[in-house]
């Protein structure tokens, strides 16, 4: 049995992932066994509005229709407020949801708390439809990378 140690590296491919329970935008309150059946793409991102996370989340946003291809959905989470996150959404268009991770028990639950324990460090996960990690990976990766990963679960 693999043991893990609290780090600030992204917890390894093959694990189960980690459940989760938060209120999000669209007054949705989102699960991971939500998206059983399906590939779900995890983005914690830093900050709502900030120029890197506006960037990673619109490039997602762009390719909805090639993740839906791929039977895949996304969700971002960090610690702002559902407020806020509905300025951003609105802002921006996004179609998915973006969760209330207030008391960062999501981020570090899956390793996206940055040494402070308050930060979130911008990690990506692939969870396949089973709920097993496929993917994970500080910064922000192309959405070709996400993509071939997903097309190689089939």
């Amino acid at each position: 049995m693999m043991t893990i140690v609290e780090t600030y590296q992204p917890l390894p491919v093959g694990l189960q992932a980690p459940d989760f329970d938060l209120p999000a935008t669209g007054g949705l309150q989102v699960k991971l066994s939500d998206f059983k059946g399906k590939n779900l793409i995890i983005v914690f991102y830093p900050k709502d509005q900030t120029p890197g996370c506006t960037q990673q989340l619109c490039a997602l946003r762009d390719d909805t229709e090639m993740f839906r291809q791929l039977n895949t959905q996304f969700i971002g989470s960090n610690p702002d407020s559902v407020e806020s996150h509905e300025r951003f959404r609105a802002a921006q268009g996004y179609e998915f949801p973006i969760l209330v991770d207030a008391d960062r028990s999501m981020a570090k639950a899956y390793h996206a708390l940055k040494e402070d324990g308050k930060g979130i460090q911008r990690t990506v996960y692939i969870i396949d439809k089973t709920g097993i990690i496929r993917y994970s990976k500080q910064g922000l990766p192309p959405n070709s990378e996400l993509a071939d990963v997903i097309q190689a679960l089939k």
